[in-house]
């Protein structure tokens, strides 16, 4: 699968810096003919990670769940997070009325919840805890775990997690990473909203405690403006 995006892509999809994708703790994999090698350096291996995350296969990402710069519509301000479960992308809004989207998989707790909330909690290499809900429902699959699972390579939420907050009260949906990156764009059992890891990282470091976040319901509209979703410099 070819992937072709433009400078103004890779430079917005950077963690904050043009060399962050180069510095000694990132290592891409060999760049396969076709393969964009900017794409491929976002999804390098965070080799300075506590718990090192291989790199991502960048040749099997559909390329509209690569992480990229948008033109984006709706009300939401600068600074804001907007989910679409429907769609698998999560927007990170910026000025001018653009976004940076990523893409994502949605568990079944992603489709239970709509509407307004704030990041109340951020975590790197969260714990992980089943609810009794899933316990109840499936116990022979989460019973095992119902002493929780620490943060690591084994851990359901990956490298990072943001926790959704509404009037002071955890509303139990997360936006969190996978260590399975071909579940990105899928529809999957379990969990919420989950990003590839190199993209929770990102957005996490970009986002402060207190974003608001807006879960679109199903009727919403696309917010990506209708274009290539590639905006050039």
């Amino acid at each position: 699968m070819s992937l072709s995006l433009t400078r103004r892509t890779l430079l917005a999809g950077l963690p904050l810096s043009l060399t962050a994708c180069v510095s000694s703790g990132r290592t891409a994999l060999t760049s396969k003919p076709g393969v964009d090698p900017g794409v491929a350096a976002m999804y390098a291996a965070l080799s300075d990670e506590p718990h090192p995350v291989p790199a991502v296969d960048v040749s099997r990402i559909p390329p509209q769940y690569v992480r990229q710069v948008v033109a984006f519509r709706g009300p939401e301000e600068a600074g804001s997070i907007v989910v679409d479960p429907s769609r698998r992308f999560l927007y990170l809004v910026q000025e001018n009325r653009m976004a940076l989207r990523y893409g994502c998989g949605v568990g079944k707790a992603g489709f239970d919840y709509q509407g307004s909330a704030v990041v109340g909690r951020k975590a790197a290499w969260p714990r992980w805890t089943p609810t009794p809900n899933m316990i109840k429902l499936e116990p022979e699959r989460y019973g095992p775990y119902a002493g929780g699972v620490e943060g690591g390579l084994e851990s359901p939420l990956g490298a990072r997690a943001l926790y959704l907050y509404r009037d002071g009260r955890d509303t139990l949906y997360r936006v969190h990473g996978t260590h399975e990156p071909d579940t990105i764009g899928q529809s999957v059992s379990s969990g919420c909203i989950r990003l590839f890891n190199q993209d929770i990282v990102d957005l996490h470091r970009r986002v402060p405690v207190g974003t608001r976040v807006t879960v679109l319901n199903a009727d919403a509209e696309d917010r990506t403006l209708p274009s290539d979703g590639i905006v050039g410099v």
